[in-house]
């Protein structure tokens, strides 16, 4: 198999707070995992350790056949994964000063060292395909939530990630701006891209999941596919989670 993320007793502590319990997860090229669980299980610390943004004190973690050591490790290492990595989170993060097509550009730019030219075409293709290509010349500040989510998103892609990484990306957006986010990442997964997404909806993960984890208090107490987990969930913790969340 064709790991992209492996990890082996992974664990993660916020000062004395066991955050993260002996994680074992691995992550296959073109699977979509999709975490849920309560606030404060430990699923947006789960992903942020996949590209470094939080350190773990022990155990294994490997991204794209590169290993991230315990608290820190090389930085090159990290570097390296971080440009195989994109990451779409809650608050969009946006250069307010810069249009939305300059905000998409300059990572490959002074990343990756891509052309002016050639950046700006893959902005202008990657607006298209998230279903902005009009907005590319305005500002952040004239763009709805939905519209920057999907800009976050074209960013992200603009490094030709093997892995995406989504925390909880609609969690900001009214409602009505809600299906236009998660409309891109079903593309996205229909395109085979690797995918670990945080998320609350519920009828996404049902449709796009390959597979589902249930986080509760730091630990992985159930996977399985989608209609498995949500169908006949074995743990008597997840059974209680989705009565609540779940509209019977």
């Amino acid at each position: 198999m064709n790991h992209i993320v492996q990890m082996k007793g992974m664990n993660k502590y916020f000062g004395k707070l066991h955050v993260l319990k002996d994680i074992d997860l691995s992550v296959e090229q073109g699977e979509v995992v999709v975490i849920i669980g309560a606030s404060g299980s430990g699923k947006s610390t789960l992903i942020r350790c996949v590209n470094g943004l939080e350190e773990f004190e022990s155990g294994h973690l490997e991204v794209d056949g590169q290993a991230l050591a315990p608290k820190g490790g090389n930085q090159q290492v990290l570097a390296e994964i971080r440009k195989e990595v994109g990451m779409v989170f809650q608050q969009f993060n946006l250069f307010p000063h810069l249009t939305v097509k300059k905000n998409i550009m300059l990572a490959p730019q002074k990343v990756k060292n891509i052309s002016e030219v050639v950046a700006n075409a893959t902005a202008e293709r990657l607006l298209e395909r998230v279903g902005i290509g009009s907005q590319a010349d305005k500002f952040p500040s004239h763009l709805s939530g939905g519209q920057q989510q999907r800009v976050a998103i074209a960013r992200a892609l603009a490094m030709e990630p093997r892995l995406m990484l989504f925390d909880e990306p609609t969690s900001a957006l009214d409602p009505e701006m809600i299906g236009e986010v998660l409309d891109v990442m079903r593309e996205l997964a229909k395109e085979g891209m690797t995918m670990m997404v945080v998320t609350h909806e519920m009828g996404f993960a049902r449709e796009v999941a390959d597979r589902v984890i249930y986080i509760h208090e730091g630990q992985i107490v159930e996977e399985g596919k989608p209609d498995d987990v949500f169908d006949n969930p074995q743990n008597e913790r997840t059974q209680a989670f989705l009565s609540r969340v779940l509209v019977r």
